[in-house]
């Protein structure tokens, strides 16, 4: 846990609360939230008629449709709400942006919704020359991660350079990894600098090498894609050559009765594989080759 404060989150102050099944929100973000349960629109009904602020936080357990006081995570995020759009099925779209960290110090249990009391919470920083080398260790290996992923737009990347708060810095981060609800959890819930910055250089390092993998095994089955697709139209291109040089329809009979003839005679192993060998030599060769015409001399000389 990090540093409480009671001094911003006035003691006599309770905001709205609205409870969060499967999602994070950090501070420094703005992400969209559909409200369905009727005491989450409550509270943001609220929250419009008051300063706009809510506090969100995540369910221990996403599959509880009511939850109760016991199964809300401490640590939330206090936030305003930008937007807000009632749907036709009921429910409520809402756009917020996360403010600050805090922790609920009391629950204000009311009649439609719940209300909290909050304390702020921050993050210790130690030794400032080490959290600076994380800091643009983290940066660095984040602009790999964006080039990797090609999902997050360079526009976060611009954005970071220009960020010295370190906590405003891990915040954006976080928010654009692709981790599990408990794992932001738990860095939201980080009190140290430099614990949270160690987890974040070390989940960018997981990520490189798995998307690094990725990308080797995506260029191998391209290469054999390619290798497969050349063949192919190489082989079909011989096929026309070879009509064009007249081996249409009596080259494929020739073949068809050497291979009736290699399948019906009894050979040992090793001549059975040697036979089929030069047969497939021989059904890939132009007609006009040496070999191939000295197959087809032996076959006349036989027949005669």
């Amino acid at each position: 846990q990090g540093d409480w404060s009671s001094d911003v989150c006035s003691s006599d102050l309770s905001i709205p609360l609205l409870p969060l099944r499967d999602v994070v929100v950090f501070p420094h973000t703005v992400i969209p939230l559909f409200i369905g349960r009727k005491s989450s629109v409550n509270a943001i009904t609220q929250a419009m008629e008051a300063d706009k602020n809510v506090f969100l936080v995540t369910q221990k357990d996403e599959t509880i449709e009511e939850p109760n006081n016991e199964d809300l995570h401490k640590v939330g995020t206090l936030a305003t709400i930008l937007q807000l759009l009632k749907l036709p099925d009921g429910t409520i779209k809402v756009l917020v942006e996360g403010i600050k960290r805090a922790k609920i110090e009391e629950f204000v249990d009311l009649k439609e919704h719940t209300e909290v009391i909050l304390s702020e919470c921050f993050l210790r920083q130690e030794a400032a020359s080490e959290i600076k080398a994380m800091m643009r260790l983290a940066l660095e290996n984040f602009e790999k991660y964006i080039k990797f992923s090609k999902k997050i737009p360079e526009e976060v990347y611009k954005v970071l350079k220009e960020i010295t708060d370190i906590e405003r810095f891990s915040d954006v981060i976080i928010a654009n990894l692709n981790l599990k609800v408990e794992e932001k959890q738990a860095l939201l819930e980080s009190g140290l600098a430099k614990d949270r910055l160690e987890t974040i250089l070390s989940i960018l390092e997981g990520e490189l090498d798995v998307l690094g993998a990725e990308q080797k095994i995506q260029s191998r089955v391209r290469k054999q894609m390619e290798s497969n697709q050349r063949d192919y139209y190489l082989n079909e291109q011989m096929k026309a050559i070879q009509k064009e040089l007249g081996d249409g329809e009596g080259g494929e009979d020739e073949t068809s009765e050497l291979e009736e003839l290699v399948r019906n005679t009894k050979f040992s192993k090793e001549a059975k594989e040697k036979a089929e060998g030069e047969l497939k030599k021989l059904r890939n060769m132009s007609p006009m080759s040496a070999e191939a015409t000295r197959s087809e001399e032996r076959r006349v000389g036989k027949e005669c």
